[in-house]
């Protein structure tokens, strides 16, 4: 459902990044932000709840510029939709953006509270930003090596975009059950992004990553490599389709496209919400635990189309497994 968008070089990134999350909305968000590296080597940050005009208003009021940067659209899974749970998160010298779930992310926010960090959202994501940053202050020889090691530590599905504020020229990319694409710009251009419309007006040369692929964009190259390190080689893809077909991902229409796209939109449903052989469902998000939905006593499916359908088995499901009229 989130939309990613990183981009490095020599235009200015705010646009590019404004640009790129604009032809992601139509997956649906709650909040939008952005993170830029200043020519001061400092993180600028702007954040919204809400459309993305609203990030636009605020830059409008408050701009700022960069050639290295990041932006996401967010559709709340850990943490209520606000500016604060809003992408991307910092930690120290680190930022992230990611789309996915941390399966083990409040064990590992409790030892990294022990360990003296301090937490300022309700995120799951959060937690990568602090331990990139805690193993670059504990020994990893530099930004490469403290995400392979934090990655090792996390379990859960992700497409993560990491900026360190002190290497203006570096940009790596991480992907594991949560697709995440390469843009090949011009001289020195690179673009990371959860989907190809987002970078699309500016090249059409792609690179697919496939899950476990790291990228290292650095010194006006890119490396793709697996956790361990071991070069990976992802081959050079020329997408022929127009903007328009884009958001089409290939498809011949919309109605194919969802699809192909139905068991993407069942595991990004349940993200969070239930885990493998365990019977518990959890929806934090929406306040209801075990005990508020044995107080439920009807449901309304509302719907019409294909869509009047899904709600019909919906009904079925709910009246035969719960005993919940509907």
């Amino acid at each position: 459902m989130c939309g990613i968008i990183g981009y490095l070089g020599p235009q200015d990134a705010v646009e590019v990044i404004m640009d790129g999350l604009a032809r992601l909305e139509y997956r649906g968000y709650d909040s939008a932000g952005l993170a830029v590296v200043t020519g001061q080597g400092d993180f600028a940050v702007r954040r919204a709840q809400g459309k993305l005009s609203r990030l636009a208003a605020k830059l409008a009021t408050d701009p700022l510029s960069g050639h290295l940067g990041m932006g996401h659209t967010r559709w709340a899974t850990h943490g209520r939709p606000s500016e604060t749970n809003a992408h991307p998160h910092l930690a120290h010298d680190v930022a992230v953006v990611h789309n996915g779930i941390i399966e083990n992310y409040l064990e590992l926010k409790n030892e990294l509270i022990q360990a003296g960090h301090e937490f300022s959202s309700e995120t799951d994501t959060e937690i990568v930003a602090h331990l990139v940053a805690n193993q670059l202050k504990n020994g990893a020889a530099g930004l490469e090596d403290a995400v392979r090691r934090a990655l090792g530590r996390i379990r859960g599905s992700y497409a993560l975009v990491i900026l360190d504020r002190r290497r203006p020229d570096l940009i790596i990319g991480a992907r594991k059950d949560s697709p995440l694409v390469l843009g090949l710009g011009g001289p020195g251009e690179y673009f990371l992004a959860s989907d190809v419309p987002a970078f699309l007006a500016h090249t059409n040369r792609v690179v697919f990553l496939n899950d476990g692929d790291l990228v290292v964009i650095k010194g006006g190259a890119y490396q793709v490599s697996d956790l361990e390190g071991r070069d990976q080689q992802r081959p050079e893809t020329t997408i022929s389709w127009s903007p328009a077909m884009a958001e089409k991902a290939g498809y011949k229409h919309f109605m194919q496209k969802e699809i192909f796209e139905q068991p993407r939109a069942l595991v990004d449903t349940l993200a969070g919400r239930a885990k493998a052989g365990e019977p518990e469902v959890f929806l934090p998000d929406l306040g209801l635990d075990s005990v508020a939905l044995k107080k439920v006593r009807r449901l309304v499916l509302l719907a019409c189309g294909t869509s009047w359908h899904a709600a019909l088995v919906g009904k079925f499901w709910l009246e035969g497994l719960a005993k919940v009229p509907t």
